[in-house]
């Protein structure tokens, strides 16, 4: 199933993602009403996460009418479903606890800047932090472009799994079954922020100038669905694809990955708690802007693709 959070007549709601449509869940429901005389109680919610896996209170309810949708029985109404341009895509998680990103997750983003790519056994996965409700932003929302430092502005497609139940010390082995679904992140970055240019520098300077220029507002842009996992089975054979004005920047596979999603999981839950939830975007590919100094600028329209859920767009403009 994709599953998507928009706002129609003022209302929130979660629905059937489609390419070029939306499904609510209540109009299927309806349909299913007409069609069998059974009623599907649904809850009311302004978030996906009840309607998935593993433990969501109404998933069972939501795969049935997906079930029922694909079926011969179903029958919508013409004002059941509604287009894209009609309606206002949300970000599917609004209010996670924690969101988490992964640096340096494939070798040629590694090696583009300069670095050089440790095997898997010989490191540990990068993991940082952005504040979630101040970055996150809803699929075709623009991302702002800080006044504070304007000029290095870059993107970074993501594969991110939102988590399902709560998990603490799971296995590798284990760790796909506290998987909720799998959304796309775009995460932005400001290169070159450096806060007071005429400080006395000191040794921890350049990290914190590179974290502090993850934490800006709009930097995460997030949707346009979550992906549930029986759709997507393994994790790591999505490709991904991020144009900007229509001339394709990245294109790549999570197969590159260091740390697969299973081995992510595995690390961040050995000494932190995940709850349902949760998001976690698994890092970047080769193609960001700052390998040839190509940067975001007010007018710009970003497009970023995984295979099996959708594309997320951002138009950009001036803080």
């Amino acid at each position: 199933m994709r599953l998507c959070r928009f706002r129609f007549n003022n209302q929130i709601a979660v629905g059937f993602y489609e390419d070029d449509r939306v499904v609510p869940l209540s109009s299927v429901a309806r349909a299913q009403t007409m069609a069998t005389q059974s009623t599907t109680v649904l809850p009311i919610s302004e978030t996906v996460l009840p309607f998935l896996p593993p433990d969501g209170e109404a998933l069972e309810a939501t795969k049935k009418l997906a079930e029922f949708m694909a079926s011969d029985a179903c029958e919508l109404a013409d004002n059941a479903t509604l287009p894209l341009d009609k309606i206002e895509l949300l970000v599917p998680i609004p209010r996670p606890n924690k969101l988490f990103l992964l640096a340096g997750n494939y070798a040629k983003h590694i090696e583009e800047g300069g670095g050089i790519a440790a095997e898997r056994a010989e490191t540990f996965p990068y993991v940082f932090m952005k504040p979630p409700i101040t970055t996150l932003t809803d699929p075709g929302k623009p991302v702002r472009i800080p006044s504070v430092s304007p000029d290095h502005i870059d993107w970074e497609l993501e594969l991110a799994v939102v988590i399902g139940r709560e998990a603490k010390g799971v296995s590798e082995a284990d760790a796909l079954n506290y998987v909720a679904g799998y959304t796309v992140i775009n995460d932005i970055s400001n290169r070159k922020f450096k806060p007071n240019p005429d400080r006395k520098e000191r040794s921890k300077d350049s990290f914190f100038d590179w974290l502090h220029g993850k934490w800006h507002d709009s930097f995460c842009p997030c949707g346009p669905c979550v992906v549930t996992p029986d759709e997507i089975p393994d994790p790591q054979t999505l490709d991904m694809k991020l144009s900007v004005n229509g001339t394709v920047h990245q294109h790549a596979s999570t197969s590159q990955q260091i740390f697969p999603v299973a081995a992510v999981i595995e690390f961040i839950s050995s000494f932190v708690t995940l709850e349902a939830g949760d998001i976690i975007s698994t890092g970047t590919a080769a193609g960001v802007g700052n390998t040839t100094e190509t940067y975001l600028k007010p007018g710009d329209e970003v497009e970023a693709s995984i295979s099996g859920i959708g594309t997320l767009k951002s138009p950009v403009i001036a803080e």
